[in-house]
């Protein structure tokens, strides 16, 4: 009985996580335009850097305090009212194109909101996942997570590009309140299992104030071997891609002479190469070595940069062969990483972990998202893209070879079992 009813709750998990991926479609071709529509419209580094640390600040500041939330409350209405208020949102800026008084700070203002039901909407679908897929299709599920994400992000330029030529602005838009409705008909439908609250009585969690919660987060964060290590590195890495995701539209139209479909081009053979690394995840089942494994993912991803920065103008080729390189990386080293996750960190845990793990990795992004723009405009956008792969290279050989991270074992089915009861028996005073 009890594995009938795992086969439906994974059932139910599919269908609502077929939802959202409509729902990343309109969002990804909305972005697509909205950062065309700024490079375009403005030609300026600077205004592109901004409006991506807008993104990353709101979404640093308010994860924190969702993913505590995530782990408290009805996480089925708690999704309902981040995608709603996300499409109203959107509908808002509608009608500002439609009467032509959308400006430059209005979109602003638009893509902040955005990134604050954002900061809700990511930790908490990411703490359903333990609760309703088993633990032995986790690594698979996050694989074919990362491929049919891919598959999206592969489509989601095209089909912006195409409807840059044919649509104003405005009708765009409407795509992602079409998709919104689309991914609420699966969440509506189903159900999302409550999580229990390990070794804590009702009266103990309801006297629990944030600040305590926030503190159980941080510890069970501490107690994972090797988290604190994958984080640091995380941050650095996170604030040397950043330039590549606030300036690339400016780099195809300034350095390279080429227009949306251009942008569409490139941005395809990234996640192509993200589909071929998201199938290589989801087709196989026994990853081992998975430190070593994440570290020279992130080398190679990290080469596939500094080829991308090298190519010379209009060699539209050799920027999609360091794409796909990069883009091939990426499922493989996120796959892995969320897998361990997931298995040493209880599920009635897992918002606040994933939320504190997503703030502190982003933590520099918004500094570098605001910098990119001026330090661009001094060296050049290609050179600062040489400049921050040839960089992340160095450090992350520099990690593996001077701290402790290479010795720590994550595949030892013993070593997990202590972790997990570990973080099971945490109590905060």
């Amino acid at each position: 009985m009890e594995e009938l009813a795992n086969i439906t709750t994974y059932k139910n998990y599919l269908f609502f996580w077929v939802g959202q991926l409509f729902s990343l479609l309109g969002s990804s071709v909305v972005f697509f335009a909205i950062t065309w529509w700024i490079a375009d419209f403005y030609v300026s580094a600077v205004l592109l850097s901004i409006a991506t640390f807008l993104s990353v600040l709101m979404m640093t500041l308010f994860m924190p305090i969702a993913g505590v939330i995530a782990d408290k409350v009805n996480k089925k209405k708690l999704i309902l009212i981040a995608d709603s208020s996300q499409a109203f949102v959107t509908f808002l800026l509608i009608i500002f194109f439609q009467f032509g008084i959308a400006n430059i700070w209005v979109v602003f203002f638009f893509i902040s909101l955005r990134s604050v039901f954002q900061a809700f909407h990511v930790p908490t679908v990411n703490s359903i996942i333990p609760t309703m897929v088993p633990k032995d299709k986790l690594t698979r599920i996050n694989g074919v997570n990362f491929l049919f994400t891919g598959v999206v992000q592969l489509l989601a330029p095209f089909i912006g590009a195409l409807l840059l030529v044919f649509l104003s602005m405005y009708m765009i838009l409407w795509v992602d309140i079409i998709t919104f409705f689309i991914a609420l008909i699966p969440l509506l439908l189903i159900t999302i299992p409550s999580v229990k609250q390990l070794n804590h009585s009702k009266d103990d969690i309801k006297k629990r104030t944030f600040l305590k919660d926030f503190k159980i987060g941080l510890k069970t964060l501490k107690l994972v071997p090797g988290l604190i290590i994958m984080i640091i590195l995380s941050m650095l890495l996170n604030f040397l891609l950043t330039p590549a995701n606030a300036l690339m539209p400016l780099f195809i139209k300034i350095n390279h002479g080429g227009g949306a479909g251009h942008l569409a081009l490139v941005e395809m053979t990234l996640t192509g190469g993200m589909i071929a690394g998201a199938i290589l995840t989801s087709v196989k089942k026994n990853w081992n070595n998975k430190i070593r494994t994440i570290f020279i993912s992130i080398i190679v991803a990290l080469i596939g940069y500094t080829i991308f920065a090298l190519a010379p103008s209009g060699l539209f080729l050799m920027m999609g062969i360091g794409g796909v390189i990069l883009g091939f990386n990426l499922p493989i080293i996120n796959s892995l990483y969320q897998t361990f996750l997931q298995l040493t960190v209880p599920a009635d845990k897992m918002g606040r972990v994933s939320s504190i793990d997503h703030t502190f990795s982003s933590a520099i992004s918004p500094i570098g998202s605001l910098i990119s723009g001026p330090i661009a405009v001094l060296i050049g956008i290609q050179a600062l893209f040489f400049y921050c792969g040839i960089t992340g290279v160095i450090f992350t050989v520099v990690f593996w070879c001077f701290t402790g991270i290479r010795k720590v074992d994550i595949d030892s089915k013993s070593e997990l079992e202590r972790i997990n009861n570990q973080i099971e028996n945490l109590i905060i005073e």
